[in-house]
């Protein structure tokens, strides 16, 4: 399903708590940089990464799994490669009942897990990232798509 900017936006608007399947220790990955901008931005960002556990990451600890977290997730985003996909869903579906939102990360597509989702009541966006679209739908991008944080009075 393809969804409209205000659909993406009310998402974006609604969600709370972020659960990060694939969070990255390492700040080059992007799960890393993703899961960092979107704690700045106001949401609560729960890592998931049982290579991890443990860990500190952004004021939260790394969670092994998605069963092991005990706070209402609305969202969950998937760093992981499409074939791995289903298992994280099927996980996501049965241990997160307040679950509103699948979003599966650029590159990241599996249409068996998607259709259990929505048939569950989920939205489920692939193929997108939450930062880029955060950024391009409240206004921070600038015309080549990058917010440099340099501010001048030349004009381009």
């Amino acid at each position: 399903m393809t969804h409209t900017d205000s659909q993406l936006k009310a998402i974006l608007t609604r969600t709370k708590v972020i659960a990060v399947v694939g969070a990255s220790m390492n700040p080059v990955r992007p799960s890393y940089y993703v899961a960092r901008y979107l704690s700045l931005k106001g949401y609560r960002v729960l890592p998931v990464n049982p290579g991890h556990a443990g860990k500190p990451f952004f004021g939260e600890v790394v969670y092994g799994s998605l069963a092991e977290i005990d706070a209402e997730v609305d969202m969950v985003d998937i760093f992981r490669r499409s074939e791995h996909v289903l298992p994280v869903v099927e996980e996501a579906l049965e241990v997160l009942p307040s679950l509103r939102t699948v979003w599966m990360q650029i590159g990241v597509r599996h249409a068996e897990a998607a259709r259990l989702a929505e048939a569950r009541g989920c939205d489920v966006i692939q193929d997108r990232c939450p930062k880029i679209e955060y950024q391009r739908l409240f206004g921070e991008l600038r015309m080549g798509g990058f917010n440099t944080g340099v501010i001048s009075s030349k004009l381009p």
